[in-house]
């Protein structure tokens, strides 16, 4: 498995086919994905894991993070996690936080993350707001 920088336009397809799979491509844009950082798990040369990285001074926040249903539970998302926590230590980035999907957040309390919201819904879809500090 290889993890690299992938460019926005990348990342679209595989955004759309695992977490939004009844939506249209259009959908599953972000505002500032053309600012963002976004990176990709390659197995065989094959995208099968996306995530994306947008900042606020030093601030980071994890969106659009999909890995293919034929790939999951391998443990590609937890590298590719890591991968990115080192990236915005590296970086000198002292907070991360996302939205996490309510099914996701025992995969990120694994990596420090902790709840910082009560739950809301996007699309029907459950969610937290997890953070932790770098």
């Amino acid at each position: 498995m290889e993890i690299r920088a992938i460019s926005w336009e990348q990342t679209i397809p595989l955004r759309q086919r695992v977490l939004w799979p009844s939506k249209s491509l259009k959908y599953c844009y972000v505002d500032g994905d053309i600012e963002g950082l976004h990176y990709g798990a390659f197995v065989r040369g094959v995208l099968v894991c996306v995530a994306s990285v947008y900042f606020t001074v030093n601030k980071a926040q994890l969106r659009k993070f999909a890995t293919d249903n034929h790939y999951q539970h391998q443990g590609i998302g937890s590298k590719m996690l890591a991968y990115i926590i080192q990236s915005l230590k590296d970086r000198q980035v002292e907070f991360l936080w996302c939205d996490a999907r309510e099914a996701a957040v025992d995969f990120y309390k694994r990596f420090g993350l902790q709840i910082s919201s009560d739950r809301f819904y996007k699309a029907d879809v459950p969610f937290f707001k997890m953070e932790v500090a770098l």
